[in-house]
């Protein structure tokens, strides 16, 4: 069987170390390469493909009727209740239970009805289909000619799926059942029961995202029905008081034996308190919440769960696991409904989360024929490289330069942090976040401001201010703004202070803060430009980068290019994706399968350690240098 549909493709067959198999769908022609064991259901919604469903691929519809036709993919139970057996005979599956194992070709029927979307992500189409489902029986009464227990009855009523139940729920479903004369609504969670309610409760069914941030948290109440959020609410983590950054944190764990107790019960009190926030604006009982997805980088998801953190802060940089059970959502403090559960997303290195792996499924990169570079710009920023055939990522600590923490006038981006910087005919055109009086320098500021200096000259590829007598001469207008501290350092002034004369009470570059940018865009653009030497590519072969983090949303293009920090690609090209991590929290709740695809890129993305690369500090110092100006 040929699956190849172009000579381009014709090396693929080499490029498979994860196990990836071919599937074309008949008549369009359709061919993907997919992780083996995805059903043909899951395929076609990866890649664009809608096939008929309207229970989202649960097996209840019946309707994702498809068959084989060339290939094998053994009939199941559910196939049998279908079909008969001279249609299973000749090939025909239902689409929600036909795996994918080897290389395949499906017929798909023309599609009668339009399942239900959402759109997430960047520009994403997800077939909703959540592991939390709601159904509502009227179940036959026990007499003495029908004596099947309580939990028979509701296993016969959904046969198609293989129910696991805790003994918690049997503890109260006996009464439940008579009170409501036997006619319930069972909520589901992955083949899970996790609860039995009286009458029929279908119209509700709602979901909580957390991107769980080291500076921020994200919550997101959503309406599984539908795909649509209710509510949003966002807070600083609460965990701020042991420093900044994760390194600060895990410290803190390591030197005193209570930081931990106390990090665990502050990161969950943060989701506590953001989970009542948006079901209070939702006017919604939180436990009618019966579902939890968690993304965070590894040293937040550890703290939240109690997990200590110190092996991920020393080499050789090791964490707990790198997929998480599901639990509890009272695990993670969460006072939703009794048995809600929690997924926490997997981790693909100790510095590439599950925060990372949430974005990578936002962006699409797994399932897009593209090359693209997706970068979370921060502290320690993750980054990604690839397409549908091969993805490497890798992290880069690039210090806190991108978020204005350690530079002389930064802060976060608030009412007068200056957010960008022109200069036209040597004067200096500043925006102001709240346009008042500038009073420091935020973090997409400070890239713009040394961007714009290094695009007029005013500091050399170097990193250097420019000259006194060369500044004089060829900037005028600007030249009285560089000028030197009592420390010798050089600065160069944005705007004087209106209450005093001294450069130092006003706003201000130090010849320091450029150092420290530099520090930051060389450790990224070393990390991107290995991880492409990894992949055998050069950078212009990069078709798209990706700008990830709330940090993104506010950083220009165009100065990006200018220091280095992207490859130098068309403008158009540099995309800011924002909020990736939150958006790939919600896809999760919305798609089993894509959750299922979170799980598969344990296998399918390769993680590069830049710490045990002996080239990484003579590669570090090439990129340094801002680019030469064309």
């Amino acid at each position: 069987m040929n699956l190849v549909t172009d000579p381009s493709e014709a090396h693929r067959g080499q490029l498979e170390p994860h196990g990836r198999v071919g599937l074309r769908f008949e008549p369009s022609g359709t061919a993907v390469r997919i992780p083996a064991g995805v059903t043909v259901f899951d395929a076609g919604s990866w890649n664009g493909i809608a096939i008929d469903s309207t229970c989202g691929g649960h097996g209840t519809c019946k309707k994702c009727r498809i068959r084989i036709a060339d290939g094998a993919s053994p009939a199941t139970e559910l196939d049998g209740q279908a079909y008969n057996e001279k249609e299973l005979a000749v090939g025909w599956r239902l689409a929600c239970r036909a795996q994918v194992q080897s290389d395949l070709v499906v017929e798909e029927p023309l599609l009668a009805t339009r399942p239900k979307a959402a759109t997430v992500g960047v520009g994403r189409q997800v077939i909703l289909r959540p592991a939390l489902q709601k159904r509502y029986l009227e179940l036959d009464e026990p007499t003495l000619q029908d004596r099947r227990t309580d939990l028979e009855r509701l296993r016969n009523a959904m046969e198609d799926l293989k129910l696991r139940v805790e003994v918690d729920l049997l503890r109260r479903l006996p009464r439940v059942l008579r009170e409501s004369s036997f006619q319930v609504t069972a909520v589901v969670v992955d083949e899970t029961l996790i609860a039995v309610e009286p009458g029929d409760t279908t119209e509700s069914l709602h979901g909580l995202a957390f991107d769980l941030g080291t500076t921020t948290v994200v919550s997101t109440l959503l309406d599984l029905q539908t795909g649509t959020p209710v509510a949003v609410a966002s807070k600083l983590n609460h965990q701020q008081p042991f420093g900044a950054d994760v390194i600060s944190r895990i410290s803190a764990a390591v030197v005193d034996d209570e930081a931990l107790t106390r990090l665990t019960a502050l990161a969950r009190q943060t989701l506590r308190e953001l989970a009542e926030e948006v079901c209070a604006e939702a006017d919604l009982d939180p436990r009618e919440v019966y579902e939890v997805a968690v993304a965070g980088n590894v040293t937040m998801t550890q703290l939240a769960l109690g997990i200590d953190p110190e092996p991920v802060g020393v080499a050789p940089f090791i964490s707990a696991t790198r997929a998480y059970p599901e639990l509890p959502a009272s695990e993670l403090g969460l006072e939703l409904h009794p048995r809600a559960r929690a997924t926490v997303f997997p981790s693909l290195g100790a510095y590439v989360g599950g925060d990372i792996v949430a974005g990578l499924l936002a962006t699409g990169m797994t399932r897009d024929r593209r090359l693209r570079l997706f970068i979370d710009v921060g502290t320690n920023c993750e980054i990604a490289l690839g397409s549908f055939e091969q993805i490497v990522c890798t992290a880069a600590p690039a210090g806190p330069a991108f978020e204005a923490a350690q530079i002389r006038c930064g802060m976060r981006a608030a009412f007068g942090a200056i957010e960008s910087l022109r200069i036209r005919d040597d004067e200096l055109e500043l925006d102001v976040i709240g346009e008042g009086e500038p009073v420091g320098i935020c973090g997409s500021g400070h890239v713009d401001v040394v961007a714009e200096l290094v695009r007029v000259g005013l500091i050399d590829s170097s990193g250097r201010f420019a000259a006194n007598d060369v500044a004089a001469k060829q900037f005028p207008r600007l030249a009285s703004r560089l000028m030197t501290q009592e420390s010798e350092e050089r600065v160069f002034v944005l705007h004087e202070s209106a209450a005093t004369d001294h450069a130092t009470d006003s706003v201000y570059l130090a010849q320091r803060d450029v150092r420290e940018l530099q520090f930051g865009k060389a450790s990224i653009a070393t990390g991107w430009s290995l991880l492409a030497e990894e992949l055998g590519i050069d950078a212009a072969d990069i078709q798209q980068v990706l700008l990830a983090g709330s940090f993104s949303s506010f950083i220009s293009p165009a100065s990006a290019v200018r220091i280095g920090l992207v490859p130098p690609l068309p403008l158009p090209r540099i995309v800011a994706a924002g909020n990736v991590a939150g958006e790939g929290a919600k896809m999760a709740l919305l798609s089993i399968q894509v959750r299922h695809a979170a799980t598969a890129m344990l296998s399918e993305v390769d993680y590069v350690e830049l710490s045990d690369r002996a080239d990484f500090n003579d590669r570090f110092v090439e990129q340094l240098s801002f680019p030469e100006l064309s």
